[in-house]
Order: structure tokens, then sequence, then C-alpha cells
């Protein structure tokens, strides 16, 4: 077996593996890690990777495995073939005596935030990620990426920047209890009669700022407002209306990608 296909093996193996896991799981919801993987893994980067990387992930200059940022890196997928092929380069040898269920164990451990009993969300790759956002997901439609799309919804393009696996998992599964309060849909009506409704960018004491359905900008005085409400509901459906817990995954990956225009 060539080096190549070794590699590709060891990902193969590891997916099978981690899909074993997923059919007897202890964990909120699919596209989690089971909690034994993350306390195996534990144990397993104290002896095979506090060494190198510190017992809170960030000795090594660019990475920092707890908050999940990596050189190179973005699916858990790459974090294998990072453990199975090394990084010569920069001194990292190829881990090729773990097993299979050990390798699972320590992308869950990393992607738990080397938390033993936090939840580990498993994280897809960002190619197909960004296929189903523009597709299937039906995202685009409302987000704005980088310059690109419309702004009935929040602006994604640092998203990868400020939040965790977990958060963009509780964000795609449960919209309405994740959605923060600036961005909530609003109605205003004003005193002769208009209705302005869209999404909330800002509100003070005397004035309130509304993203309307056109995608215009539109400051109002509440002493010029009828009524003011604020709906509890998100326009945003739950993701696995649409998609499986491996497309979800997918989707994190990419929006875990999304660090902003250089």
């Amino acid at each position: 077996m060539t080096h190549r296909a070794g590699v590709w093996a060891a990902v193969a193996l590891y997916l099978a593996a981690a899909t074993l896991s997923a059919q007897n799981p202890v964990q909120d919801h699919p596209g989690q890690y089971d909690r034994a993987d993350i306390e195996a893994g534990s144990r397993l980067y104290t002896g095979q990777c506090a060494a190198c990387h510190g017992p809170n992930g960030d000795a090594v200059t660019g990475v920092d495995l707890r908050r999940g940022q990596f050189k190179t890196a973005v699916s858990d997928e790459d974090l294998v073939r990072v453990l199975a092929t090394g990084r010569p380069a920069a001194g990292m040898p190829a881990f090729v005596t773990l097993q299979t269920r050990e390798v699972t164990a320590i992308v869950a451990f990393i992607r738990a935030g080397f938390d033993s009993i936090a939840n580990a969300v498993k994280v897809g790759d960002p190619a197909r990620g960004q296929a189903l956002f523009a597709g299937k997901g039906g995202c685009a439609t409302c987000h704005r990426v980088n310059g690109r799309g419309p702004r009935g919804a929040t602006d994604l393009s640092d998203i990868g920047a400020i939040r965790s696996p977990a958060s963009l998992q509780r964000a795609l599964l449960d919209p309405a209890a994740s959605l923060l309060p600036a961005n909530r849909t609003v109605r205003a009506v004003t005193r002769d009669g208009r209705n302005v409704r869209g999404r909330r960018l800002n509100e003070d004491t005397y004035t309130v700022q509304i993203i309307d359905d056109q995608e215009r900008l539109v400051s109002l005085n509440k002493a010029d407002l009828r009524s003011l409400d604020v709906s509890p509901v998100s326009a945003m459906p739950p993701a696995a209306k649409s998609l499986t817990a491996d497309e979800i995954s997918d989707v994190i990956g990419y929006l875990l990608s999304l660090k902003g225009l250089p």
C-alpha cells in the first residue's frame, strides 16, 4: 500500500468509526461526538500531543487547538489527514500507530474545546458546505458573504472568526433560540399609517434602525410611531428540515472557513 493510499484508508476508517459512534451516541443532537470518545481523547491527547502542543493546545505558533485555530485544517477529515501524515517540516511526526477509534477520540476532544463534559460538534467539508449553502440549504437567499448576496439576514462574512462549531450548530438547528435580539424581525407602524417591516439593526431609547424588505436602511424616531412589534419567531427555518446531519456538518465547515476578506 502506498503512503497516499494509507492516508485515505485512515480517513475512510475514521469516517466509518464516526458513523458507528453516531449509531449509539451520548449527545444532544445528531452530528456530535460520543461523550466516551471525548473522554478517551483527553487521555490520548495528554499522552500523545501535549508534549508539543501544550496542555491548552496553544504551544505551537499559529495553532490553538482548544479554540479550533489551525494553520491549514478546517474539517475533521483535515485533522485526520494531519494525524496520519504529520507535518515533517514543522517537526510533527505521523501517528501511524494510532487505532481508528483513537484518532476519532483525539478529534472529538479537540472539537470539544478540551472540555471532557462539553459537546463536540463534527465539522464537515467546507467545499460541500458552500454548495449546500448556495443550493439545497437555501442560506444564500437571505445571507450575505464577502460582498455577495442579500442583506435580509445577518452578514456571515466573518462568522468563522467569532463563532464556535457548537454555537453554529445551535443556530442552524434552533434559529429562534440563537437569534440575537438586535437581529430580530420587527414591524413598525408610523402615526400616518406607514408600515415598515424588516430586520432590526440597532435600537436606542429614541430611535430604531431597520433594514426593510427592499434592503433599504430606514431610521425611525419612536415618537413618530404608533406601534413597534418585535417578532419572537426567526424567519430562518431549522436546518434539519432540509439537510441531513452530515450536510449540516458540512455547512458548519464552510461557515468556519469564513474569516472575512483579507
